[in-house]
């Protein structure tokens, strides 16, 4: 499968078979055979990645049928997962139902960041649909999750109504895709707050979360955001340390402030070195799950979705100019439908061993979203064209 068959072929198809006729919403996963898994609650985090998925999508292609779905999955997610002060809860059963599971009920920041990117994207789709309050009342519920004292988001509503505590664990995660959500909502409405906002988790990140001896972004940090000592402490993720990358050169692209450019290019080139698999295996070439604060390699292993994003940052390296990002970009897109997507059917699996072994056999519906973003991305630089058509 190539690229432009995912985005013009697959997702229609994987989504009409993930869809949950009964119920609304879609469900989190394909089993290893490739079917829908019904009975398992249904979260925040993939409804809204597959909301701004489709709505993306939409924008790009103009096929109505993922619209119509995304449609859908909004009404669930209005229906079930949001709260009267305009945020969202971790999950719900199946059905919609509230369930008795407490970690349901918990708001996440994680979530709400995923929740905003799909509502500034399904607005720019459909602005009958989505009104400037939903998203107001979103960022204002997003706010009461923000630490004071430093402008960090903490892990979730909970953690905000007692404050951080000594043993907590902090996450960089939850900051990088805010940023995320925030650059897109300055893209589709040319706002200037949201870059202002988006500014502010920029000079997060410098002043938190990368290290400084090396330029990688730190995974975890202690509950007052300084350095958290042992394993997770060190942990690095090139995955990660692309992904933020490529945030910052957005933001630069934007109209944010270029002094950025520095900090990305350290990122990029602390995975280059340490987090890629360079052997005469089956998967050279594509990023560790982990490797530790020194570059020694931790998890030999490939989740799905660092190949996309270290594909993603090639895509806007090639539209900068760089020489040989568009070979890269090819190379990830090779890995990525060679190895972990099925030739025939809706399969796809989640993580393998150097030799291109499946680790874990499950489609996860979230991984849909990374995915889409490196073939989107890559068309925006010319790697390759998508257009109205259907694929051959």
């Amino acid at each position: 499968m190539s690229a432009r068959k995912f985005a013009l072929d697959f997702v229609p198809a994987w989504i009409d078979l993930a869809q949950d006729r009964q119920f609304g919403g879609v469900v989190e996963r394909l089993d290893g055979n490739g079917r829908p898994v019904h009975g398992e609650p249904k979260t925040t985090l993939v409804q809204a990645r597959t909301l701004f998925s489709l709505a993306h999508l939409y924008l790009v292609t103009g096929n109505e049928a993922l619209l119509v779905a995304a449609r859908d999955i909004h009404a669930f997610m209005a229906a079930h997962l949001r709260l009267p002060h305009g945020g969202y809860r971790y999950s719900v059963e199946p059905n919609g139902d509230l369930g008795t599971d407490t970690k349901g009920a918990v708001c996440r920041a994680y979530d709400q960041s995923f929740a905003l990117l799909a509502l500034v994207t399904l607005r720019k789709a459909d602005p009958a649909l989505v009104g400037d309050d939903a998203i107001t009342e979103l960022w204002s519920f997003i706010e009461t999750l923000v630490e004071p004292a430093t402008g960090a988001l903490y892990e979730d509503d909970v953690m905000a109504g007692r404050g951080a505590r000594v043993g907590d664990r902090r996450a960089q995660n939850p900051q990088m895709h805010m940023l995320e959500a925030l650059l897109q909502a300055y893209e589709l409405t040319g706002e200037s707050q949201w870059l202002q906002r988006a500014t502010a988790y920029v000079a997060l990140a410098e002043r938190y979360f990368i290290d400084p001896s090396t330029g990688a972004v730190r995974e975890f940090v202690a509950y007052d955001l300084s350095p958290l000592q042992g394993a997770e402490g060190e942990r690095r993720e090139p995955g990660h340390q692309y992904e933020w990358a490529w945030l910052l050169e957005r933001f630069v692209e934007l109209g944010g402030d270029g002094k950025v450019k520095p900090l990305a290019d350290r990122m990029a080139a602390f995975a280059d070195s340490h987090g890629v698999r360079q052997s005469q295996d089956a998967l050279d070439g594509a990023p560790f799950d982990a490797v530790d604060a020194g570059g020694r390699v931790t998890e030999a292993t490939h989740l799905l979705w660092p190949l996309t994003e270290a594909g993603k940052l090639a895509c806007l390296h090639h539209l900068q100019g760089r020489q040989g990002a568009a070979d890269r970009a090819r190379e990830l897109e090779r890995l990525i439908f060679s190895f972990y997507f099925n030739s025939t059917g809706l399969r796809w699996v989640n993580q393998l061993d150097g030799a291109g072994s499946v680790l874990w056999d499950d489609a996860l519906s979230r991984l849909i979203y990374h995915v889409l973003l490196f073939v989107t991305e890559s068309a925006r630089a010319g790697v390759w064209v998508l257009d109205h058509h259907q694929a051959d």
